[in-house]
């Protein structure tokens, strides 16, 4: 089998990165599709959204199952997700709010009302993140953090994963060589991901000045 390279291929060093995922896929099989998507649990800019398809349509030809392929990258979203979330413990709370203190325009009760938030909504946070862009990958690092259960994360992570890959492993799988169709939505909506965390920096940016000028003025 060959998924080939110029199935994702678009002339860029991303499309050259997904190509080498594709050919890790064509040597090992579904274990290269895994190791693809904990490396772009690390690696955000590597999409998913192409990975997954390709691993769906390596199995629509016959080079593995179906559900291998949709296993190992859930196992593979899994792994990447720990490596993050070991960061996250590893730096801890205590460090995390020396860090805040030090930072213009932040500090330590910012840090402490996130964590507040986590502990409250954390499960959630976990779960639903594994379908947002790029906060897929980021939400395993203040369940870190905050020390959530490994099992709970463990758990919550796979769910919300397997769910996910399964439908982008079944868009290549039925798609086949047009999975790229639902790569162009899905390049709108991490736009648009970003473009939300971009308004929501300045608008914190914005407002924190305004409160500190605020209370220069009460002085």
């Amino acid at each position: 089998m060959t998924t080939t390279a110029s199935t994702a291929a678009d002339g860029s060093w991303l499309g050259a990165l997904v190509d080498a995922v594709v050919g890790l896929m064509d040597v090992i099989g579904p274990y290269g599709a895994g190791i693809g998507i904990a490396a772009e649990n690390l690696f955000p800019p590597l999409p998913s959204e192409a990975i997954l398809p390709l691993a769906g349509l390596a199995a629509s030809r016959g080079a593995f199952a179906l559900w291998e392929a949709i296993l190992w990258t859930t196992v593979g979203s899994v792994v990447g997700a720990l490596v993050l979330y070991g960061i996250g413990a590893w730096f801890g709370l205590e460090r995390l709010r020396r860090v805040a203190d030090r930072l213009p325009l932040v500090n330590v009760a910012d840090v402490d009302r996130t964590v507040a938030w986590f502990h409250r909504h954390g499960a959630v946070a976990v779960f639903f993140g594994r379908f947002i862009p790029i906060f897929r990958s980021l939400i395993s690092i203040p369940a870190g953090v905050v020390h959530m259960p490994i099992w709970k994360f463990v758990l919550l992570t796979a769910a919300g994963s397997l769910i996910w890959n399964t439908i982008f492993v079944l868009v290549g799988w039925y798609l086949g060589e047009s999975w790229h169709i639902v790569e162009q939505y899905m390049d709108v909506a991490q736009n648009v991901v970003i473009a939300v965390v971009v308004i929501a920096v300045v608008w914190f940016v914005v407002a924190r000045i305004r409160s500190l000028r605020a209370d220069e003025r009460a002085e």
